[in-house]
């Protein structure tokens, strides 16, 4: 994961604050939580802590003249930050750093804290998240999150929420194959599925009949000769 294309894709998020009143760039408090996050810190005290704990090497790739900012002033900058202007930069990074394997499986989930994830299983690591609206689910926000990664040839594999037809079509334009797990509630996908794979099965023996009755034939002429 190369961490020097940060500065590639997050040079253009806008600082909320006046240029005048700025001692700590940008850039570098955006580098310092990212950093400590993905090192498996927890709360603005434990970034602040990592910050001073790994300063040397955090200089090698930003500023930080002035050091690290205490974990008051990165959360109120951190807040002040737009939300989707963020999210979008840091899922580009991820996907300029991250390659999926061909044939990955990207396992899209959410059942915690009204967030929407999307985890390439083989890289182990997340592609990109959504929240999700309290008062909704993740119907409308699944296909939004899938609209922004790039998946051709990756296995989309889903819960039973998303077995809708929205959410098949994005994952179909996105060239990537996918495994929805369908509720029996929903009989019409049960019966449909059901006879779909019923006429695969039934056309793969006729294959397969087929296939043994030309390897027997070819076997006695190569016999009587």
């Amino acid at each position: 994961m190369s961490l020097t294309l940060l500065t590639d894709h997050f040079a253009d998020v806008e600082d909320p604050r006046q240029a005048s009143k700025v001692t700590y760039k940008l850039f570098d408090v955006l580098f310092l939580n990212l950093t400590a996050v993905i090192s498996g810190a927890e709360g603005w005290e434990e970034i602040e802590d990592f910050g001073h704990l790994r300063l040397k090497w955090l200089k090698k790739y930003g500023d930080f003249s002035h050091g690290i900012p205490v974990h008051d002033t990165i959360a109120r900058l951190v807040c002040r930050i737009d939300p989707q202007t963020f999210h979008q930069r840091f899922i580009q990074w991820m996907q300029a750093t991250e390659k999926l394997t061909d044939k990955q499986v990207v396992a899209v989930d959410g059942k915690t804290l009204h967030m929407i994830s999307a985890f390439a299983t083989k890289n182990g690591v997340v592609l990109g998240q959504r929240r999700t609206d309290e008062k909704s689910n993740e119907i409308t926000a699944v296909p939004e999150l899938l609209e922004l990664l790039e998946l051709e040839g990756a296995m989309v594999t889903l819960d039973a929420m998303s077995c809708q037809k929205q959410i098949v079509k994005t994952i179909v334009k996105k060239k990537a194959d996918y495994c929805i797990a369908v509720k029996k509630i929903k009989s019409p996908y049960i019966r449909h599925s059901r006879m779909h794979l019923s006429s695969v099965e039934a056309t793969s023996q006729d294959m397969l009949s087929k296939s043994m009755v030309a390897l027997n034939t070819a076997l006695t002429m190569s016999y009587q000769h």
